[in-house]
């Protein structure tokens, strides 16, 4: 049995200055350590459960088979934060059929971003 300690999401960003600039100023991800020199310095974050490595650079576009998938307390204010710093949204809060609410959205090389929000009566969090 493997036994998984701590995982994270690695991303190859297009402009890295613009990437760090998104995820830690825009969506207000805390920093959880950085590593290199110089522009193209790699950045780890807090993601939840997990971490999100931004480092590197890719000239290749970005994969429609990486989605983020993020669980935030409140889609709604979510929503409206990132509007207001100027986050375009791809789709606003919806409660989909099977109870989740979504917001979709992407980073600056268009990656996916799944911001769900889990009500309070969703068997995710109860089951009787």
């Amino acid at each position: 049995m493997v036994q998984v300690l701590s995982s994270r999401v690695l991303v190859r960003p297009s402009d890295p200055a613009r990437s760090r600039a998104f995820y830690g100023e825009t969506l207000g991800l805390e920093i959880y350590r950085e590593f290199g020199t110089g522009p193209d310095r790699g950045t780890v974050y807090f993601l939840g459960g997990g971490f999100l490595e931004v480092s590197g650079r890719s000239a290749e576009p970005a994969t429609g088979t990486l989605q983020l998938w993020l669980q935030v307390a409140d889609a709604a204010a979510a929503h409206e934060e990132l509007l207001a710093r100027g986050v375009e949204v791809l789709r606003p809060p919806v409660q989909e059929p099977w109870g989740l609410i979504e917001m979709w959205l992407t980073d600056p090389d268009g990656h996916r971003i799944v911001m769900t929000e889990v009500p309070a009566d969703h068997p995710l969090r109860y089951r009787p």
